[in-house]
């Protein structure tokens, strides 16, 4: 039975500990209300200016908190403490971090990229002070042909116009530290609309309806996964919010945590009240520190808002969440040894059945989402399941947060709805690969994935379309490569991922993964033969047969791919003992033309004495002596060395 109506009149106010700026009392549903439209008001009209800071792991890296500390000076020098200065998360666009964006009521928000400490100064005095924008701060002042004369934000370009944000809707916009902008922004109202007038069963129907599938890997409904849960009767329920992104290049749920924590906390009730649970679990590693500082002032702020906790919103329902770091071992995303983790035992999968709907954490029915998955479940429970299922495509239906990372240009997450193409999201968003160079593939779904070529590009991406060409969505990470790229040495770092990051639980992830990397190894060294080349294949497909876990019978696709796709390099290592893309150090080697003139330069850098010649004469490199370092490559200014 649902808790039903909120009985009229104000509770008891209960004072608690929060921020000074905060109405310190526990929310009923009219004080929700009221303070959504006042927040709201604030964000979308600022009574003076609202300048914002990318603070998000990319933007911090890049400098950020300088950035942020050097506008704090600036405006308690020139007294300008009325304007607000705020923290956001991602922006998006990776690339040109530290941002910092301006916005002002009436007019166009105005973005600022690479900004330093010295760029603050122009800015303040400029823009916030002499009210003019700085558009040489700007990407219009790149002089780049291909972004507009006039480009003083990010809106009008193809990187964000092409993309539908649902998932990263107000990451780079709210502060998430402050709760009161994530109301502001209808944060909640999806919480009290399930808790006033939806009983359980109906919002296990809404999310079954949506077509929402699991964003973490496979692509599981989520709706049937809250149904096999909250059919089991158990004195005591979980819901867990798998946070453990290990793929190499993969930021998303990072992001989403750093820039909108209070997305996935509603979440959580909501699933909770959905299939019976009272507690809740996030399990996010420990390498991601500033999303596990923001993750814990969001709890504490909606606690404190009787967001979480008893009785929440006076309508009878306890929900509480806690936090689990992890080590970081890339196993831990595979959700029983999550479980395993969690309860304090070494992160090992174990045999399914019993699923954890059923039987999951300390033996209890258990459902677990990964963060993209619940970022999404707010927005569908406000707009409802044909508002969802009108994005994307019929067995696909939503967005898709993508990583976009390697050979690209514009690096940074994408959001972009199921069924556009990777060409739109590489070349129109991504802007293509930089200095000219060829796309040559795009690995998806990290190291469990596959490398797709030119020819997928026009596919639309969807779940069952990328396992068909023998990729796999996974959880979004996207890197890109160019002709420069070896794709044998592409394969050979994601299965040295694999196999230091394997539990070492079943033979053949074990030990079957070892001796595909010693074969990988012979053939980057020049030492295989062609019967390797066959090893490789025959022990990559028994692999996937026979592995315990998804994780592990995952595992040798990289090396399946790429042997499909380019097999003729495969060969060239083998049978020419060449690497055609000059990568692989053992099968290149360093070698000076007739445009050289001699200066010298080379012999200088040379640690083995390799180079040899005299003065204004063409140099020549011994191989014999070479350790093939480079040192000549990178110092020649005439580029007369060559890589072959």
């Amino acid at each position: 039975m649902y808790p039903g109506k909120i009985p009229p009149g104000e509770p008891d106010a209960k004072q608690v500990e929060g921020k000074e700026a905060m109405d310190k009392t526990v929310l009923d549903r009219e004080q929700l209300f009221s303070l959504r439209d006042e927040w709201k008001a604030k964000l979308e009209k600022p009574a003076n200016m609202r300048v914002v800071v990318g603070m998000a792991t990319c933007g911090i890296s890049a400098g950020a908190n300088e950035v942020l500390e050097a506008f704090r000076q600036e405006f308690r020098k020139r007294g300008l403490e009325h304007i607000t200065l705020e923290e956001v998360g991602c922006i998006g666009m990776c690339v040109y971090e530290p941002i910092v964006e301006i916005f002002e009521t009436g007019k166009e928000k105005v973005s600022y990229i690479h900004v330093d400490p010295q760029k603050v100064t122009t800015i303040v005095e400029e823009h916030i002070l002499g009210g003019r924008p700085c558009p040489k701060l700007t990407l219009a002042g790149l002089g780049d042909d291909d972004v507009l004369p006039d480009c003083t934000g990010f809106d009008d370009l193809p990187f964000y116009t092409k993309q539908k944000r649902i998932v990263l809707h107000n990451c780079g916009y709210i502060n998430p530290e402050d709760i009161r902008e994530y109301i502001g922004v209808d944060g909640y109202q999806a919480l009290l609309k399930v808790l006033t007038t939806m009983s359980p069963e109906e919002v296990i129907d809404v999310v079954t309806a949506s077509g929402l599938r699991g964003r973490g890997g496979a692509g599981f409904p989520t709706g049937l996964k809250w149904k096999f849960a909250a059919r089991n009767v158990a004195d005591q329920k979980y819901i867990i919010c798998n946070a453990d992104e290990g793929d190499p290049g993969a930021f998303m749920d990072r992001s989403v945590l750093e820039g909108d924590p209070h997305a996935i906390l509603e979440a959580m009730a909501i699933g909770g009240y959905a299939i019976g649970a009272t507690e809740g679990w996030i399990y996010v590693r420990a390498e991601y520190p500033t999303a596990v500082k923001r993750l814990r002032i969001a709890i504490d702020e909606a606690k404190a808002m009787g967001l979480l906790g008893k009785n929440i919103l006076g309508s009878g329902f306890d929900f509480d969440i806690r936090i689990r770091l992890g080590a970081g071992a890339f196993v831990c995303g595979e959700e029983t040894a999550l479980i395993a983790s969690i309860e304090g035992k070494r992160g090992m999968p174990r045999n399914k059945p019993p699923y954890p709907a059923n039987e999951g954490l300390w033996g209890k029915p258990t459902i677990i989402n990964n963060v993209e998955t619940l970022a999404n479940i707010p927005g569908i429970i406000r707009n409802g399941a044909d508002w969802f299922r009108s994005i994307g495509t019929e067995k696909s239906p939503g967005t898709k947060v993508f990583a976009l990372g390697g050979k690209i240009t514009n690096t940074g997450l994408v959001e972009v709805p199921m069924g556009t193409t990777l060409r739109e999201v590489i070349e129109d968003i991504g802007g293509g690969c930089p200095n000219g160079k060829t796309f040559k593939a795009v690995q998806t779904g990290g190291p469990s994935g596959g490398c797709l070529t030119r020819e997928a590009l026009d596919v639309p991406i969807d779940f069952d379309r990328l396992v068909e060409l023998g990729s796999m969505m996974g959880s979004g990470g996207m890197i890109v490569m160019d002709e420069d790229n070896c794709m044998v040495d592409i394969a050979r770092f994601f299965l040295d991922f694999t196999v230091d990051e394997s539990c070492g639980q079943c033979t053949p992830c074990r030990e079957g993964t070892k001796r595909m990397l010693e074969i990988l190894d012979k053939i980057t060294s020049g030492a295989a033969i062609e019967q390797d080349l066959y090893d490789l294949r025959e022990l990559a497909e028994n692999i996937s047969l026979t592995s315990l876990c998804a994780l592990g019978q995952t595992a040798p696709n990289p090396v399946l791919s790429t042997m499909e796709h380019f097999m003729d390099e495969y060969r060239a290592h083998v049978i020419d003992k060449r690497c055609p893309s000059s990568v692989c150090k053992d099968l290149m080697g360093y070698y000076i033309n007739e445009t050289c003139r001699g200066c010298t330069k080379c012999v200088r850098v040379c640690p083995v004495d390799a180079i040899t010649g005299k003065v204004k004469e063409q140099h020549y490199i011994d191989q014999a002596i070479c350790i093939r370092c480079g040192a000549c490559y990178e110092i020649c200014p005439f580029d007369s060395i060559e890589k072959r």
